[in-house]
């Protein structure tokens, strides 16, 4: 048998770990390196489809066993509109942020507050949230002892021969057969492998949109929205605005996750370090910008349920800075390191998840299908990666812009008098980020690869 390959994963985040189980899974021998001294994940709620249930199960079933169990579900059994969808479970309502609810007495909450339109949860199950933190513990907790290694910051790699030396901020380096960053927005391994921080689409660009986000406890939040509303998932539509919210957290200890976008008037994100995508910000702040939006009493008084003091979230992504190729030589990206979307979607980190599906399934077939050394499929494997996902995963990225701008009513044939043809647009939009066919998809990619590896140099 021919030597195993030996893979440096970079990023010990959602994307990284998950993948971690995966190759685990399938013996393919890798280590993975994290710049902070223990697990991290900033950022509160976590939404995921069902496609990223789907890709969960592949790339380890227990991952997708444990994804249905923990999470909570965002599809919850509503009634239909205009007949449509009567029974079926709701992924999200949409309503009109501008106008005002009545103001409800006692544990009633808001009264009168009802969507203009609905869309449907389809496409399987796995419509579902976690806490961003609490789920990555979940899945380190599965990580055997000694794959991770913390407290390595990565500096540079170099080719030598046939193998890759990683430097790291600590003056160690460690060997490998090949780099796959999975290293997020702000992706290191993305500047390397374009050939340094000024090099195109090795970083990403403001989005020109800002984010307040803040848990609030569910009993707070139920008290002011009553308990339909806050045990929904939300979006509260207007001009340059929008808000979202929907429940985490499992029983007891349940929070409404809300987010809060706002267009920003500025063309530039005003933070003077160039990697900070954040800025303090208080509840004064987030209150300001949405009466300034035009926003109604119901969304002020949701915001007033906010910290005093939190952040402010830039948004930013490679919508104007796409990769012309998710690899170079030995080095491969994937996840938000390839693709940074904004999250107007829902769907980023699902599309992630099926980067690690195709991903496994394509190292599995390269160390399976043939007596070579799986050394010398590597290229081959990695051009059927980026066939495979480049396409659609660049697609999320410029969709969610879009949508964010239809939330917003920033786009034609979008405001009070379009309600039903925003939602046959959501609709449609959805439709192609759930409904993908990921079993084919991965028989497609291996059958390329396979070709691949035939076709002379």
């Amino acid at each position: 048998m021919p030597p195993p390959i030996h893979l440096a994963l970079i990023g010990a985040g959602i994307t990284g770990t998950t993948l971690s189980l995966a190759l685990t899974r399938r013996g393919i021998p890798h280590t993975v390196y994290e710049q902070a001294a223990q697990p991290t994940e900033l950022g509160a709620g976590l939404g995921f489809g069902p496609n990223a249930a789907r890709a969960m199960a592949i790339a380890d079933p227990r991952v997708g066993e444990v994804f249905l169990r923990e999470c909570v579900r965002r599809d919850v059994r509503r009634g239909g509109d205009n007949g449509e969808g009567v029974g079926e479970p709701v992924w999200i309502e949409f309503l009109d942020g501008t106008v005002d609810g009545d103001d409800g007495e006692g544990d009633g909450g808001v009264e009168g507050v009802e969507p203009v339109f609905r869309v449907f949860a389809r496409y399987g199950e796995g419509h579902g949230a976690v806490h961003r933190a609490k789920w990555l513990e979940v899945l380190m907790g599965m990580v055997p002892e000694g794959v991770v290694q913390f407290g390595k910051r990565l500096e540079g790699v170099e080719r030598v021969g046939e193998r890759v030396v990683l430097r790291f901020g600590d003056g160690t380096t460690a060997e490998a057969d090949a780099v796959i960053g999975c290293d997020g927005v702000k992706s290191k391994v993305r500047e390397i492998m374009l050939g340094g921080t000024e090099a195109e689409g090795a970083k990403c660009g403001y989005s020109g949109k800002y984010a307040y986000r803040c848990m609030i406890p569910r009993d707070q939040a139920v008290r002011e929205l009553g308990v339909e509303r806050v045990g929904v998932s939300s979006l509260w539509m207007g001009h340059g605005r929008h808000v979202l919210t929907f429940p985490v957290g499992k029983p007891g200890e349940q929070f409404l996750n809300l987010v809060a976008f706002v267009t920003d008037s500025s063309e530039s994100w005003p933070s003077q370090d160039a990697r900070s995508f954040t800025l303090p910000a208080t509840r004064e702040d987030a209150l300001r910008d949405f009466e300034e939006g035009g926003f109604g009493k119901t969304v002020q008084r949701l915001l007033r349920l906010t910290k005093d003091k939190m952040d402010k979230w830039g948004l930013f992504d490679l919508a104007d800075r796409p990769l012309p190729k998710f690899y170079s030589d030995r080095i491969l990206v994937i996840g938000d390191a390839a693709h940074a979307s904004t999250p107007h979607h829902g769907s980023g980190a699902g599309f992630c998840m099926e980067d690690v599906a195709v991903l496994a399934s394509l190292l599995e077939e390269d160390i399976q299908g043939d007596d070579a050394s799986p050394i010398d499929g590597l290229q081959a494997m990695f051009a059927a990666f980026d066939a495979s996902r480049r396409e659609r995963d660049q697609w999320l990225v410029q969709s969610s812009r879009r949508a964010a701008d239809l939330y917003q009513w920033r786009l034609p044939n979008t405001g009070r008098d379009n309600f039903e043809v925003m939602r046959k647009d959501i609709e449609t939009r959805q439709a192609v980020c759930w409904g993908i066919d990921l079993e084919k998809a991965i028989r497609e990619a291996r059958e390329d690869l396979r070709r691949r590896k035939c076709t002379p140099k």
